[in-house]
């Protein structure tokens, strides 16, 4: 057997066809302005555990949505029916939705001169040719390589191999239509270690554009073992204020709650904890963020966000300055200002390295806590209160002493923020949002 994944998303040219028949129907029916976006994507995924088969699973996926404005009113209807009749249905549910809806003054288009109207080869579309077999094989390898890692690996979570792959048109009546193929590839393995009351999970995984650039197998394999070791006989900690330096793979969502802050939506709404906060210092003078829309392969990368504006490079932190928002059209008129294209939200956002790497930063620390998983959501977007349940590892001396859990780490980001001393170059990129791990001064520490 040698069975394939799903045959590729539907070509572009059909899904321009598709984007702009809907914005002339909808001028057709009366419409004002109209913006329509058409996708299509397919997926393979399998899994193994004790180096059998537990999962394989094929998606199928596929839509088209419309919006349409009535002057100020706005309406939206979607469909995953791609046939004639389909689309025209969808847009006259659109017109007789914005005929029920109120006035919106902010609601439109974007300007016409914000619109892209170049499309860079941004190389996000690169096809894995791999059957189940070859798949399920890759699974049994990393998982295989993570139990022959250490004795102590007493079970398996399993491991997986996940291959997507899609395509999108948008299209406006402003005469913007745009779009291309992505696809996005990933391998993970978890384990358990130890027995009884005393066992511990961990895991690891690498994702990318082009599968050539995941770590090859046996390194996910290993890494997630190794993390899962190190957590055997964790301890508890008393309470107590001390440095804090969070890993690079959580580090990331110390950034994830300022981008919602700086956002236009927190920002028009009021529930931001960085109300009116512009060219005001918000971070550290070591902290640097960019919002970067054209890397190679980037996991957010394009050049217009999901209202066809134009994508450019922004600096957002400098030296710890707060220097832009992240705006769509709609939250940009709110404020009174103009959009960032940033609808649909950040692209690739980069924390720059400072000069330390991972060891380097624990012997600046020297004594502290290095926090390398965080649990629960108990962080307030309005406030900025921050209190998460954690586990990771006791520093003394500049080096990881012992495993440390059933532990909460809480302050406030406004002022963990502006306590941040330094930002390593271990950078990892698994997600949008790419840093090193970040040192922080001092958080309070509640243990036993």
């Amino acid at each position: 057997m040698t069975t394939s994944q799903n045959t590729p998303p539907t070509h572009n040219d059909t899904l321009h066809q598709i984007a702009s028949d809907m914005v002339a129907y909808a001028r057709k029916r009366g419409a004002t302005a109209s913006a329509a976006e058409v996708s299509e994507a397919i997926g393979q995924g399998v899994s193994v555990r004790q180096g059998e088969i537990e999962t394989i699973e094929y998606t199928r996926d596929k839509g088209l949505g419309v919006t349409v404005y009535l002057g100020n009113k706005r309406g939206n209807a979607s469909t995953s029916d791609f046939s004639e009749q389909a689309v025209r249905d969808t847009v006259d549910a659109a017109l007789n939705i914005a005929r029920f809806t109120a006035e919106d003054d902010c609601a439109g288009l974007p300007e016409q001169s914000m619109l892209a109207t170049e499309f860079s080869d941004l190389d996000l579309y690169h096809p894995w040719k791999i059957n189940v077999e070859q798949a399920v094989d890759l699974a049994r390898e990393c998982e295989q390589a993570a139990l022959d890692t250490d004795r102590r690996i007493s079970n398996s979570e399993g491991a997986s191999v996940n291959v997507h792959e899609a395509n999108f048109v948008h299209a406006n009546s402003l005469g913007f239509i745009g779009g291309f193929p992505t696809s996005r590839h990933s391998m993970s393995c978890s384990v358990i270690a130890g027995k009884g009351e005393h066992m511990q999970r961990d895991y690891w995984y690498s994702v990318a554009r082009n599968a050539h650039d995941i770590l090859r197998v046996d390194e996910i394999g290993r890494i997630a073992a190794e993390r899962t070791v190190r957590r055997l006989k964790a301890r508890k900690l008393p309470t107590m204020q001390c440095p804090v330096l969070f890993e690079a793979p959580v580090a990331a969502s110390l950034f994830g709650h300022f981008v919602q802050a700086v956002s236009g939506g927190s920002l028009y709404r009021k529930s931001s904890f960085l109300l009116d906060r512009m060219d005001q210092a918000v971070f550290s003078d070591v902290v640097h963020v960019d919002d970067v829309p054209d890397i190679a392969r980037g996991l957010s990368s394009s050049s217009f966000d999901d209202e066809g504006v134009r994508t450019r490079r922004r600096t957002i932190v400098d030296e710890g300055m707060l220097r832009g928002y992240f705006l769509s059209s709609y939250s940009a008129r709110k404020l009174g200002m103009q959009t960032t294209g940033n609808a649909g939200g950040t692209h690739n956002l980069i924390v720059r390295s400072g000069t330390d790497d991972f060891s380097g930063l624990l012997r600046k620390m020297q004594r502290g806590l290095l926090v390398t998983e965080l649990l629960g959501h108990g962080v307030n977007p309005v406030t900025g209160d921050y209190s998460r349940g954690a586990a990771g590892f006791w520093v003394d001396g500049g080096e990881i002493q012992y495993a440390v859990e059933e532990i909460t780490i809480a302050g406030n980001l406004k002022d963990i923020y502006k306590s941040i001393v330094a930002v390593g170059r271990d950078v990892l990129v698994q997600g949008s949002r790419q840093c090193g791990s970040v040192l922080v001064e001092q958080m309070s520490v509640a243990g036993s």
